[in-house]
């Protein structure tokens, strides 16, 4: 969709071609004396609009509107969640018209953090998936909206916060696109073409690693996730460079598993099609770095993606068996549906090479964060307070919102394994905390975070389809990053490592 920012009031907003005029009502008074802010005051007035975020009052070729529909969407205090709540309605009712043009004004004066929100939200409401269906390439049953104008009072206060949020659009939709696409429109190698085409961005590389190199690298860990599948792995290591070579970077962690079976511990048949999802996580990094080539900020961002299915064959990791990581520690596999781990604390262990100043992994890890914070927020691990601190404003910024969940040590204590350094999975309680506690095993050199967004990248039901999250958060946290100076450091934060299991391998060498 074009989006296209410019100076309107709702009288200039009135003359506009358009199929569809939507203005934002938030609940100050309105002191423009035109026709149309006449009529919108008097259906205040009426009660025929309430204040509430969200409520509609649809009018049919008002006078004096060239438009010959217009949908007056109530904003309420007009903060970022009420906007987000009235653009949603009013594009969801302007749907139902098919139109091409859109003009989307603000009756009140909106800062940067209201446009932001009203675009990412229009594309949100308006979003078609299409790939795989006959009908698109007849140009039918896609997006009805091509173009969009949104008007506000003053385009040069809020251009900046405008471009961002268009660039963060294209992310998610990338994000959306690769995450609704079926296994066999999605496996490790389509995965990692389109992360190619993300190399001729400006300033962004990407090279892709295959089985011969996982094996020379040690991912002992990674590489026995994959060997069930007759799809080879992939990892992906993209790059972008905008700011100073002794920059330390931010390194995001994002889980490519294209198709998640469970493996020998095979999951039911109810909604397995919705495993095509457990990509998430890698979907979300390369919209990212999509969002990155257009804004072009001072920051430098890695992104890795280790990229397989979880299959079974003759070939298949079983429970019980014992895999190495590429950091020397030895798994116990209890469990082959919690796979996700495996292949990212091979990860996490390569992000170390690149000195960063934080490494945030993103992952659609466990069923238990969906039972604790269901679709509405991410749940965010760390043992750092200000990295805890950032992602969760970012999250509120850009309505991508993440809960900060414990990292107690006695919740590792179900880890323990009679046969390895460590078991891949714990009991049922507290089971995402249980798996963060895992991964943090190989995060002990540097700042870290896990997002576990298995509630919050697809929604199940009428809606199901990739939500796109959380681009949004990563990309609003990267950019206060910049916009603070804290991507300037040149020396990343040391983090002393406690590594468990080297004590016991000692102890056997020893002997």
């Amino acid at each position: 969709m074009d989006f296209q920012l410019k100076t309107l009031t709702v009288a200039r907003a009135a003359a506009e071609k358009s199929d569809v005029l939507i203005v934002l009502v938030g609940s100050a008074p309105l002191t423009a004396k035109d026709p149309l802010s006449a009529l919108i005051a008097s259906s205040r007035k009426a009660g025929d609009l309430p204040d509430k975020a969200g409520k509609l009052l649809a009018l049919y070729h008002p006078d004096e509107v060239v438009a010959s529909r217009v949908v007056l969407a109530a904003i309420g205090d007009g903060k970022p969640a009420s906007v987000r709540s009235g653009v949603i309605a009013a594009v969801n009712a302007a749907k139902a018209h098919a139109p091409k043009r859109v003009v989307l004004v603000f009756a009140h004066e909106a800062d940067g953090k209201a446009v932001a929100c009203a675009v990412a939200a229009a594309a949100d409401a308006s979003y078609v998936y299409t790939t795989t269906k006959s009908k698109a390439s007849n140009g039918e049953g896609g997006r009805s909206i091509r173009h969009l104008t949104l008007g506000v009072a003053d385009t040069a206060a809020v251009g900046k916060a405008f471009d961002e949020a268009r660039a963060t659009v294209s992310g998610v939709e990338l994000a959306k696109e690769w995450g609704n696409r079926p296994g066999n429109y999605c496996t490790p190698t389509l995965l990692a073409e389109a992360a190619k085409e993300l190399g001729k961005l400006p300033r962004v590389k990407c090279e892709v690693l295959g089985p011969k190199e996982v094996h020379k690298l040690g991912m002992g860990s990674f590489a026995a996730v994959a060997q069930g599948s007759a799809e080879p792995l992939r990892f992906i290591v993209l790059r972008y460079q905008g700011g100073p070579k002794d920059q330390a970077p931010v390194v995001l962690v994002g889980k490519g598993i294209t198709f998640d079976t469970g493996g020998v511990s095979l999951k039911p048949a109810a909604e397995m099609d919705e495993m095509k999802f457990d990509m998430c996580g890698a979907a979300s990094v390369l919209g990212t770095f999509r969002a990155l080539g257009e804004i072009q900020p001072a920051i430098n961002v890695v992104g890795l993606v280790p990229s397989c299915e979880n299959m079974n064959d003759g070939r298949a990791i079983k429970p019980g068996d014992v895999v190495t990581s590429m950091s020397g520690q030895t798994i116990e596999v209890l469990n082959t549906d919690a796979e996700g781990r495996l292949i990212l604390c091979d990860a996490l262990t390569y992000a170390k090479r690149f000195e960063p100043a934080a490494v945030i992994d993103i992952a659609t890890l466990t069923g238990a964060c969906v039972v604790a914070l269901g679709g509405v927020r991410s749940g965010l691990f760390t043992s750092d307070d200000s990295l805890a601190e950032a992602l969760q404003a970012a999250g509120e910024e850009s309505q991508d919102r993440c809960w900060r969940l414990p990292l107690d040590d006695e919740y590792a204590e179900g880890l323990k394994s009679n046969f390895a350094d460590v078991a891949n999975v714990a009991g049922r309680a507290g089971g995402a905390i249980t798996a963060a506690k895992f991964l943090q095993r190989f995060a002990g050199d540097f700042v870290w975070a896990h997002l576990d967004i298995a509630g919050t990248a697809w929604k199940s039901g009428a809606a199901k389809g990739s939500t796109g999250r959380p681009v949004g958060l990563l990309v609003s946290y990267l950019m206060e990053r910049t916009r603070n100076g804290a991507a300037h450091a040149a020396s990343p934060k040391k983090v002393a490592r406690k590594e468990p299991g080297t004590a016991a391998r000692k102890a056997r060498s020893a002997q």
